[in-house]
Parts: C-alpha cells; structure tokens; sequence
C-alpha cells in the first residue's frame, strides 16, 4: 500500500531533491509525494486529499508558519501524525512543536537518510493507531450486534473475544424459557399501527431489560414472543435459578404492562411463560451471513410446549419439575403430570409463586385439595370446590375443580 505524504516547505529546491532521494520508493509505489510552500496550501491541500497519511513541515514559512499548521492539523479531526523540520539548534520552536502534537523533529540542513528513517519510523506508529482504531470499530459494531442478545456485560466480554466463551455449536446444560401474549394476532389487527409499535416497542423493551438483568442471552424475539436461554454460551451453573426468577419478574412486569394498556381502552393479552432446564445444542448457526445464536433439542421443544400449556391450565406460567428441582427452598403449585402434545410419558409441572405468594391459605388449600387429587381420593372435588368458593381467581383450582367434574381422576393431565 502506497504511504502518502505532504511536504510543507518554501525552499524552491526541496521538492526536487525529495523527488531524487526517494526516487526508489516512488518508482516501487511504497511512497507518494505532495508539495506545498506553506501552510495555507497545505491546508487546501488536505481539504481536497482525505487520503494523506503523514506530514513533513518546515516551521519558517510565509503566510503560515509550521507551528500554525501544527496547531490547526491536532484541531482536526484525523490529526494527522506530523515531522517537524526547523534550523538546527532552535531548540525553543521544536519544543513548542512537540508540546503542539508533533510526533517528531529532524534539524536542517536535512540528513536524508535521517528522513528516510524517520518517515519509517512514522509510518509504523501510524500503522499501530490504526490497527487500533480498526480493532475498536470492529469490537463497537460486534458490541451492537450481539447486544441484541445477550446481557451488556456479555456482551462486552464477547465483543472484545476477552475470555474463550464458545458461539460455535455445542451441547451444554441450559434453562430455556419462551414467552408469549395470548391472543396478540387478533389486538394487532385491530389497533392503528402506530399504536401497535408503540405498545410492542415498550413492552419488548421492558421485556429485555429483565431478561439481561438476569443475565440471559435473548435467542429470538418474533413479533411478542420471546425465546430465551440460560447457561449459554457462558457458564451459569444456576442457569434453572435464574430463569425461574426472571420468569417470575417478566410475569409481574407483563401484568402491570397489561394494566396500564387496560386503561388506555387496549385489551392485551396475558403473558405466558414457558420454562424447563435440559441438555440442548446451543451456537452460532447463522455462519458468516447473520447472526442466529440459538439452541435446538428436546429440552426446548418442551419448555415451548409449556408455554402452551399455560393456556389449557389457566396458568401465566409453567416450569418443569427438572427445572424446579435444581432452585433450592423452590416454591410453587403442582400443576400435575402433564403429558405434552406428540409425548407419551408425563411430566411434572409447577406455578412457581414467589415466598409471599407460597405463604398465603389459598396456597395451603390448594396443596391440600391437589394431595387428595394425587391419591384418587374422593374428597379432591369438594376440597377444591371450597377454595374457588373461597378464591375464585385460583384459575389452577378452578381448572381441578372442572376436570373432576367431568369425571377425571389423578394428576394426569394430557395437554392438547
């Protein structure tokens, strides 16, 4: 690559002799001179050439000095790197030339093999910045992009490649937890668009920030519905913790979201949420034309389903018993064993309720009436019957209460 070079000097002869000591590096396109006999054409010089690496200045010149020059080119915003030339012994304008920015000096009568080496030193330093420069936009735009989807902090880390977190495909322990608004197809239809963006945008927003603060990596985002992961692509070995806790700060954002739409005439959904923990094959399977950091297996299928599954039970959100299990002192409701669509052996789900949730009688009630539902105990109907009479908006109970009515028996529950 050509290095290009404006000589800023008023001596008639210079710009010949340049011409002749470097005539090697020209001839071979390593080097490329321009000329100028003072620092106003200098100026218009680099005004009309963006593609000028360097500058060689002498500081005695008409209508502006080197120093001025100096000055205006470290205002600039390329700031370009400058070699300062000055009579020998003017020790007083080199310093002020240097404390202006000047990355070096050299005295005259000019010792060419003195500039040579200098330009060549120049040349590398402006090579250094630029890798450097290079390296912080690459790390800035990667920061952007993958901010989409994992937590700044993450984010940060991967963008800068500061530690060997892995986006290639491999199979790791995570926590997957889906979410999505019931009925949104239908309100998006009915709304004005402006509306509509409006109301998505904060409620994405909202929605993200949650997931971050838990240090989830954000998969995928489709229309409302999120797709999140724990446990990858770094470590969390309380990946189940920490999706079981943001699954129940994203419930308690999305009703109070509901809530403030309500009032504004616009029937939201609910928002239900999916979460089970499982082996899963997680990466980068966008190759080099996009970005797809996602997880595939037979443990996110099933959070997804429990997603679903929310809908058929009454529940805002559904976490499996693996999940459950690995969060210490978990409290929540069982659901039941539910037998999910394309399935034949149950699995154990549960509401997951925070501790003054767990603390309240209807929670002691229901875990008394669902004790009975396990044992094909007769008295499950009217121990469920007596808490919705109680606590009609125990969707869960009244979901028992309806399945015992048409004559089902046990906590088997198959999920359509």
């Amino acid at each position: 690559m050509t290095a290009h070079i404006l000589v800023v000097d008023d001596e008639p002869d210079l710009e010949d002799l340049v011409r002749q000591k470097f005539r090697c590096h020209i001839r071979d396109g390593a080097i490329s001179f321009m000329f100028a006999r003072d620092g106003v054409e200098a100026l218009a010089i680099l005004d009309g050439n963006h593609d000028i690496d360097m500058v060689v200045s002498d500081i005695n010149m008409p209508r502006m000095d080197g120093l001025s020059l100096l000055q205006r080119l470290q205002e600039a915003e390329a700031q370009l790197s400058t070699i300062i030339v000055s009579a020998y012994g003017d020790m007083t304008n080199i310093r002020t030339a240097m404390n202006r920015g000047a990355f070096d000096f050299l005295t005259k009568p000019i010792d060419f093999p003195d500039l040579e080496a200098t330009i060549a030193k120049t040349l590398r330093h402006i090579e250094i910045l630029r890798e450097a420069r290079r390296r912080q936009a690459a790390a800035e735009r990667a920061h952007a992009a993958l901010s989409r989807y994992f937590s700044p902090n993450l984010a940060e880390r991967l963008a800068g490649a500061q530690d060997s977190i892995d986006l290639a495909g491999q199979r790791r322990d995570v926590a997957a937890l889906f979410t999505d608004i019931a009925d949104f197809t239908m309100l998006a239809e009915t709304i004005e668009p402006s509306v509509l963006g409006d109301l998505l945008n904060d409620y994405l927003a909202g929605m993200s920030d949650i997931v971050f603060g838990h240090e989830g990596t954000l998969a995928k985002i489709v229309g409302d519905a999120l797709h999140v992961l724990f446990g990858a692509p770094g470590d969390q070995p309380d990946h189940a913790v920490r999706a079981i806790a943001c699954a129940l700060d994203l419930d308690a954002f999305s009703q109070a979201f509901r809530e403030t739409w309500h009032q504004r005439g616009i029937a939201l959904g609910v928002t239900r949420i999916g979460v089970n923990a499982g082996p899963a094959i997680v990466g980068n399977f966008g190759r080099g034309r996009f970005f797809d950091y996602t997880a595939y297996g037979d443990s996110i299928n099933i959070a997804a389903r429990l997603e679903t599954a929310n809908k058929q039970l009454g529940t805002r959100i559904c976490v499996s018993e693996a999940a459950a299990k690995q969060v210490p002192d978990f409290r929540g409701l069982p659901v039941g064993d539910l037998v999910l669509r394309g399935r034949s052996e149950p699995l154990r789900a549960f509401e997951p309720l925070r501790r003054e949730q767990y603390d309240e009688p209807a929670t002691a009630a229901y875990l008394q009436a669902f004790a009975k539902l396990e044992t094909g105990d007769p008295g499950a109907l009217a121990a469920f019957a007596a808490e919705v009479g109680q606590w009609p908006e125990d969707h869960l109970a009244s979901f028992h209460l309806r399945r015992l009515l048409n004559g089902a028996v046990g906590a088997r529950i198959s999920i359509d």
